[in-house]
């Protein structure tokens, strides 16, 4: 993980918005080695989109890293476990309390995660509402345990 800004900022904006998915690979590298190792994880799960918003983009950003982690770290990758039923507004220049408000009851388990060790995997970690949104639908579906990766964090 490193911080937003800079090149780090560009490559992922190129990725997430310019269709650059190429960039999965060497984005899912920075990923790999923020985190740690000795980690003992049972699923990866990436943030899912609503599928209105993956119609627009074509594919979910989250999904292509999760993809790399799980395919580098030999790990089951669980894209369909968590998923998006309510279209939300994007959370760019929403505070973080809008942010939080606007997720409410934006994501449902469709799985089991019982007993698992998650990791949950986004691009960008800004003000967490994503991730906790996610977090607490893991947990409340029976996960041991949630841990969050992401290649950028804004500071």
């Amino acid at each position: 993980m490193g911080f937003y800004d800079q090149s780090l900022r560009r490559a992922i904006h190129h990725f997430k918005f310019s269709g650059k998915i190429s960039l999965d690979r060497s984005l899912g590298v920075l990923l790999d080695r923020a985190v740690a190792r000795d980690l003992s994880l049972d699923l990866v799960v990436p943030v899912p989109l609503h599928h209105k918003r993956l119609q627009q983009r074509s594919y979910n950003q989250a999904l292509l890293l999760a993809r790399e982690f799980s395919r580098n770290r030999k790990l089951p990758l669980a894209a369909d476990r968590l998923i998006k039923i309510k279209a939300t507004e994007s959370q760019q220049g929403l505070s973080a309390k809008q942010r939080a408000e606007n997720l409410h009851g934006a994501f449902k388990l469709q799985g089991s995660v019982s007993g698992a060790t998650v990791l949950l995997i986004d691009d960008v970690l800004t003000t967490g509402a994503t991730v906790e949104a996610c977090s607490q639908v893991l947990l409340a579906g029976g996960a041991k345990a949630v841990f969050v990766a992401v290649v950028g964090r804004a500071a």
